[in-house]
C-alpha cells in the first residue's frame, strides 16, 4: 500500500488548503480497485472541494482513456453529438456531467507523453512535463508549470498569429 497510503496522507493533510484556496479536486479511473481508507478519503475530499471554482485538479488513478472512450461510445443512441459523448466519457469516471476540456496537463516523472490519459479532453492542452516526482511536485513546481502556460499562445487547433512587421499597424 506504499503509494496508496502516501496519496491518502497528501488528501488529509491537503484538504484544508484546498477548500480554502477555491481548489476543487476530483479523482478519476478505476474506484472500485481503490483500498476502502482510501476511496473514503477521495469521497471526503470530493465532497469538501465541490465547492471550488478557482481550480480544477483531477487526478488519475488506474485510470484509462480508452476504457472511457469506448464507455462512452457505448451509451450513444441515434446521431452522436460531442456533448453526449463527452457526458460519456464523464460517466465513465465518476463525473455524470463530464468535465471541462483540459487546459494544462502536469506530467511529473520525467515521462513524456500522454499514456492513453484524457485523450478526449486534452485534445487543446497545454502540456508540462517535469523530471519531479508526484510526491516531492510542490508549489513552486505548481507556479512553474503555471507561468510557462500563461507565456503559451494558445491556438486551439490554428496557425500561429503572423508575427507584426517593425513599424506596421495592428488591424
Amino acid at each position: 500500500h506504499g503509494l496508496m497510503d502516501l496519496f491518502r496522507h497528501y488528501l488529509d493533510s491537503e484538504m484544508p488548503a484546498l477548500v480554502r484556496d477555491g481548489v476543487r479536486l476530483t479523482v478519476i479511473g478505476r474506484r472500485d480497485r481503490l483500498p476502502a481508507d482510501v476511496l473514503a478519503a477521495v469521497i471526503g475530499v470530493e465532497a469538501a472541494t465541490a465547492g471550488g471554482r478557482r481550480f480544477w485538479l483531477r487526478i488519475a488513478i488506474d485510470y484509462s482513456a480508452r476504457d472511457a472512450i469506448l464507455h462512452a461510445a457505448r451509451g450513444l443512441n441515434g446521431a452522436p453529438t460531442r456533448e453526449a459523448f463527452a457526458r460519456g466519457l464523464g460517466e465513465a469516471y465518476g463525473e455524470p456531467h463530464g468535465a471541462p476540456d483540459v487546459d494544462l496537463l502536469i506530467r511529473t516523472g520525467g515521462e513524456q507523453r500522454l499514456s492513453d490519459f484524457l485523450l478526449w479532453e486534452c485534445a487543446y492542452a497545454e502540456l508540462y512535463f517535469t523530471a519531479r516526482m508526484w510526491p516531492e511536485f510542490n508549489g513552486w513546481d505548481l507556479a512553474a508549470a503555471v507561468r510557462a502556460f500563461s507565456a503559451r499562445e494558445r491556438r486551439f487547433g490554428g496557425v500561429p498569429a503572423a508575427p507584426q512587421r517593425l513599424g506596421e499597424a495592428r488591424r
